[in-house]
């Protein structure tokens, strides 16, 4: 018996109004119960794919057919900030067209799924990163749906989130589509790659778990690459001899044009070869010219039992010092790192004239309605030239066609390669670094931690990413979960 296809795309075509295409002639199919990963550079389309399936775009050529019956759910990246005012009721309630008079039942059923525990009365807005991809998930699963989306599902999450998550998926028997950046994650439970090619805008489909994938897809690369070598050699022969016998009288122009023909067709027969992911330029983020104790932080306040207490601390950080603050999700790790941005935090003290450069997991330093060219010139030093600042820009993959575009339009994996621009073009003295490998393409994750270590200011660093940290030397800790 043929296994059910759940989910087929028969060359489908779509691009944005003005924009060229995202999708060309994408044909795939997935079966029922697969669980597939949905890999591409950023900006490849991964998330337009996603609104493809949900039918909140509509392709342009081409048919998405999804099997009778068959209901779509989504885990998004990030919790819309015009929901953050809502409860976790609330919150949950918006899943449905009519609320169902279980909902309280459905929220703790699918709660405990997802491994959450959580006052329904609570704001969404004050949740952690951590506690909000978990109630993502949860919002995905309570509609129980035959094709569930997720997108970067592991953002946030601690060892022992993705580790529930990991069993979870393995465990779930209904369709699963992944975006993720996360190697290890993937190579779990994923059985197959779908894979969007930024530049020729095609699709193509891989068998097999996330590593054999990705080394099938250079082995590929490597083979393209070496007929075009071959080829392009025998092109360049034809083309020395069509330039001599051109030259010459009656005869000699016929071979000449035949040669020609014979070139054309050899340049036509070049495979098409895709270009990897292009790799940010190696950078450095400058330090601001500040001596003393630049930050002080004698106590926090974290979170037992839904509720705050405050704890005594003793940390100082001067120069070429780099704290990261660890522990469970929801513990307070990124209240006190907004705490410190906003000087707000009666237990800490930032030396005055220090610029504060602060790397948000929710992108809240970025103002989606500006432009990328005015949210770059805004983090400018005065006196620094727009020409350095498109170089810098540009540096990030941050290109011309981009500029005008707003930051909200960006994807998510395009909005953190903002962020680090504005980091190199404020200077700052301190570095406050909120999960800053979220969202990021993991080609660039190396570039990053070379420069985060280069860096001879300050470093207050959350992160939940072991092999980043590693790479950055850490002068000190503090476990907010052992205070």
């Amino acid at each position: 018996m043929a296994e059910e296809v759940v989910l087929r795309f028969d060359e489908v075509t779509f691009e944005y109004q003005y924009k060229k295409p995202t999708l060309d002639e994408a044909s795939f199919s997935v079966r029922k119960g697969a669980k597939i990963t949905l890999m591409g550079q950023n900006g490849a389309g991964k998330s337009t794919l996603f609104n493809l399936i949900k039918g909140d775009l509509k392709p342009k050529e081409g048919k998405i057919s999804i099997a009778s019956g068959a209901t779509v759910g989504t885990a998004n990246q990030t919790v819309a900030r015009e929901d953050f005012d809502l409860t976790v009721e609330q919150y949950f309630a918006k899943a449905f067209e009519v609320v169902p008079p279980n909902l309280a039942s459905r929220i703790s059923k699918v709660m405990d799924a997802v491994n959450f525990t959580i006052p329904t009365d609570r704001r969404v807005g004050d949740l952690s990163g951590g506690q909000q991809a978990r109630l993502l998930l949860a919002f995905a699963l309570i509609q129980n749906p035959d094709i569930l989306l997720l997108d970067e599902p592991t953002n946030n999450l601690d060892k022992e989130g993705i580790d529930h998550l990991i069993t979870f998926l393995i465990m779930y028997d209904k369709t699963v589509i992944v975006i993720s950046h996360d190697a290890d994650f993937l190579n779990c439970f994923t059985e197959g790659v779908i894979y969007l090619d930024v530049f020729t805008h095609k699709i193509e489909t891989y068998v097999g778990d996330y590593y054999t994938v990705v080394e099938e897809i250079s082995k590929r690369v490597e083979r393209e690459q070496m007929k075009n070598a071959q080829l392009e050699k025998q092109i360049r022969d034809r083309k020395e001899k069509v330039n001599f016998f051109a030259n010459k009288g009656g005869k000699m122009r016929k071979l000449a044009k035949k040669l020609r023909d014979e070139t054309e067709e050899l340049e036509e027969n070049k495979v098409d070869v895709r270009r990897e992911d292009r790799t940010i330029r190696n950078f450095i983020i400058p330090a601001q010219d500040i001596n003393g104790e630049i930050v002080a932080i004698k106590s926090v306040k974290i979170i037992k039992n839904h509720e705050p207490v405050t704890k005594e601390v003793n940390k100082v950080l001067r120069k070429r010092n780099r704290l990261i603050i660890s522990g469970p999700n929801g513990v307070g790790k990124s209240t006190l790192l907004r705490s410190l941005v906003s000087d707000k935090h009666e237990g800490a003290e930032i030396l005055p004239g220090v610029r504060v450069g602060y790397y948000s997991q929710d992108f809240a330093t970025l103002k989606f309605d500006q432009t990328v060219f005015d949210s770059l010139k805004e983090a400018m030093l005065d006196g620094t030239d727009i020409q350095d600042m498109r170089s810098i820009a540009a540096g990030f993959l941050i290109t011309g066609e981009l500029m005008g575009h707003t930051v909200g339009e960006l994807s998510e994996g395009q909005k953190g390669l903002l962020s680090f621009a504005r980091l190199v073009l404020m200077q700052p003295g301190l570095l406050i670094l909120d999960e800053p490998t979220n969202h990021i393409n993991f080609r660039h994750i190396p570039v990053i931690a070379e420069a985060i270590n280069e860096y001879e200011g300050a470093i207050v660093l959350v992160s939940h990413m072991p092999e980043f940290v590693r790479e950055i030397k850490i002068n000190d800790d503090l476990d907010l979960g052992k205070l």
